[in-house]
């Protein structure tokens, strides 16, 4: 049984330090490499955690003492890396989406099921204290039947947001706008809650924003194929920057998610003081670290307790030879849903997600 591992972070925007302060909170493991194409930031990197900093990616991955890769690099060249880490023998960690291009994402699963690594597709929010509980009583039958569900990311970001990194707001590199950038974990937390999408009809804009192509401004309906219903709405243009909020509606119990806390828990047939429906989130026992974080006006402000929980499930997973958490079936599921919203936006129809290839 595998006792310590060797991280490497091929990337080195702001995410990259959340994944380096994490790993270094693990017994067992250790950043021992970065990557980035610039010189002046890999070396700063590196020389700043103490770990060996690389310009040629493949040169890395010869390492034989690497084990995991973190892939935190622009979304449109997840695919490359997390296939080429794959056939050098190394288990990926790869950031959302896992890619921009569906059929990319697939080939990424293949890679890695070919070479025998785990694949993990970061999305940490599956992991938070309140999304751990609402899961856990939804599939143990508490809420009843799912009957609607509305996922809402209200964030704000600046021009200068765009203006100081350009790849963020092409199709080419970041793939899309605010779905899939920033409202990807909201989303896939919705479909993880409600169950598997049936078809979307959509429209998007930019409508606050200069000099993007993607979407600043989303809103979708959704039908479930277990018969519910659902609306996503995304925009970066909500001064100064709101929450993200998710909320779901049983035949039996109600759940609001704001910003990863849980606000409001009711059950029908549970919890009444004197008459009165009792909020249980009051009373439910939630242990989290840290501060909730504000990302909808700092792209930065990130806890990342979560994402160690992530990294924690991908190490466990290595040792006991199983399927991570969120595997690269899990992850292509969100990118499934936001890629039929553009299509649906593009052509003016619904979009059937089983004809998604």
């Amino acid at each position: 049984m595998k006792r310590e591992f060797r991280f490497a972070i091929a990337g080195t925007g702001m995410i990259s330090r959340i994944y380096y302060e994490q790993i270094s909170t693990i017994g067992g493991a250790k950043v021992t490499a970065v990557f980035s194409r610039k010189e002046e930031s890999a070396r700063g990197f590196g020389e700043q955690i103490g770990a060996d900093w690389y310009t040629d990616y493949h040169e890395m991955l010869k390492r034989k003492d690497i084990d995991i890769v973190n892939i935190v690099t622009p979304s449109g060249m997840h695919a490359e890396m997390t296939i080429a880490a794959a056939k050098a023998g190394k288990h990926v960690m790869v950031e959302k989406p896992m890619d921009i291009s569906f059929k990319k994402a697939q080939q990424m699963i293949q890679a890695c099921r070919e070479n025998r690594v785990k694949l993990s597709v970061i999305s940490q929010h599956r992991f938070d204290p309140s999304a751990l509980k609402v899961k856990t009583d939804l599939d143990s039958g508490r809420f009843g039947k799912m009957v609607l569900g509305q996922c809402a990311v209200n964030w704000y970001r600046p021009q200068s947001y765009f203006d100081k990194s350009p790849w963020r707001g092409t199709w080419e590199l970041n793939g899309g706008g605010v779905l899939i950038n920033q409202a990807i974990h909201t989303i896939d937390l919705f479909q993880h809650f409600m169950g598997e999408v049936e078809s979307v009809y959509a429209h998007t804009a930019i409508l606050a924003h200069e000099k993007i192509d993607v979407e600043d401004a989303a809103v979708a309906t959704v039908k479930f194929k277990n018969g519910a219903l659902g609306t996503i709405t995304g925009t970066t243009a909500a001064y100064p920057g709101l929450m993200a909020r998710l909320e779901i509606f049983g035949t039996c119990g109600t759940a609001v998610i704001e910003n990863d806390q849980l606000t409001h828990y009711y059950f029908r047939n549970e919890a009444k003081v004197n008459g009165q429906v009792v909020n249980l989130s009051d009373t439910v026992e939630l242990v989290s670290e840290g501060e909730p974080a504000d990302a909808g006006s700092d792209p930065g402000a990130l806890n990342g307790a979560s994402h160690r929980m992530q990294i924690l499930d991908m190490m466990d997973a290595i040792r006991a030879d199983r399927q991570p958490s969120v595997s690269g079936e899990e992850g292509l599921k969100p990118l499934k849903i936001i890629l039929a919203i553009y299509e649906s936006s593009r052509t003016g129809k619904p979009v059937q997600l089983e004809q998604m290839s």
